[in-house]
């Protein structure tokens, strides 16, 4: 039977051969968040590119038992912290730990899921290094003449893509948004080393104590089979498309105009100011089909779209295009559905 090979180092300080990249491990409660090891496989990705290393990075109390499941999923090293101090996320707490390994190895690259906690600990840290940073990024490459770590970042509501790279300070950092990037599947025969760092803090150091914490878990867009998407031409009107998200078993996600109205939560957004999908199946309605929504659909397996222009953008994208209205099909579609499945 294969096993992973964890070697643990104490005292460990020069840094791995080549490029070096860190990556931000965020966990709640002892469960890695799954931003952090999608954004762990693209580090791979990149640094073997490069020819050079990946360092995870990961605070907490009692965390060690989490280590191993990093390095299976890309690290080659795994530099993790324990104190009582560090137990809930504090943007002070975890900022000075942080800043002091970065400081002490120097990485060419500090990689951070979007959540939160990690836009609130990549701007803390920008500023200690006097670095830039590229904020929710949504696609990385490497520009092939310098080496520099590209990051492309939507801006104007999701209307343009810009393609950025840091020119300030010693360290290239982004954020990326959660969803964007597929998690690798563990390897059980990497060599990962493990090594414990100190966690020099003091209680002043924290200067905000969590009296309460309550968790939500919200339904993730990026990570669901079914969807569908419905846009302006739906004219506000979406319960035929929400219960045809109920007869596929899938979920319902919007345009960005639609949540800008109110008419449902920001988190429902699909395109580049939202969630980028992921699904076997998304169902497109009365959707445009610009670049900012297309960039949140190129991922899906199968697209099928309903509109009454057949000139419009999103047929170009679609796998299986409708030309009609969507208020004339979408009852005819869901008395199917629903007679087929008694």
């Amino acid at each position: 039977m294969s096993q992973i090979l964890l070697q643990k180092e104490e005292g460990k300080e020069e840094n791995m051969n080549g490029h070096e990249i860190f990556v931000f491990i965020e966990q709640t409660d002892g469960t890695i968040e799954d931003v952090s090891l999608e954004v762990l496989g693209k580090a791979r990705e990149i640094a073997d590119k490069l020819g050079g290393s990946v360092t995870a990075v990961l605070f907490g109390e009692n965390v060690e038992s989490l280590t191993g499941e990093v390095a299976k999923s890309g690290a080659d090293l795994v530099l993790y912290g324990e104190s009582s101090l560090l137990k809930d996320y504090t943007t002070e707490a975890y900022a000075k730990v942080f800043e002091a390994q970065i400081r002490k190895r120097k990485p060419d690259v500090l990689l951070i899921g979007a959540t939160h906690n990690g836009a609130s600990l990549a701007a803390s840290l920008a500023i200690k290094l006097g670095s830039g940073l590229m904020a929710h990024v949504i696609d990385l490459e490497i520009e092939s003449d310098t080496g520099k770590l590209l990051g492309s970042v939507p801006g104007f509501g999701g209307s343009i893509v810009s393609v950025c790279k840091c020119s300030k300070g010693d360290i290239e950092m982004a954020t990326v948004r959660p969803g964007i990037f597929k998690q690798r599947e563990p390897s059980t025969s990497r060599i990962g080393v493990i090594q414990r760092i100190e966690a020099d803090l003091k209680p002043e150091d924290k200067k905000c104590k969590v009296l309460e914490r309550s968790v939500k878990r919200t339904e993730e867009l990026a990570r669901t089979e079914r969807v569908v998407v419905a846009g302006l031409g739906c004219r506000g009107e979406l319960s035929l498309p929400k219960e045809l998200a109920e007869d596929i078993g899938g979920s319902l996600g919007v345009s960005r105009p639609l949540a800008d109205k109110g008419l449902v939560p920001k988190d429902k957004v699909v395109g580049s100011t939202g969630s980028s999908l992921n699904a076997k199946l998304a169902i497109v309605l009365g959707v445009s089909g610009a670049a900012h929504f297309s960039s949140g659909i190129r991922d899906v397996k199968t697209v099928i779209a309903i509109n009454t222009d057949s000139n419009s953008q999103i047929f170009k994208l679609a796998d299986y295009c409708v030309k009609g209205d969507l208020f004339e099909i979408l009852p005819y579609l869901t008395a199917e559905l629903e007679s087929s499945s008694k």
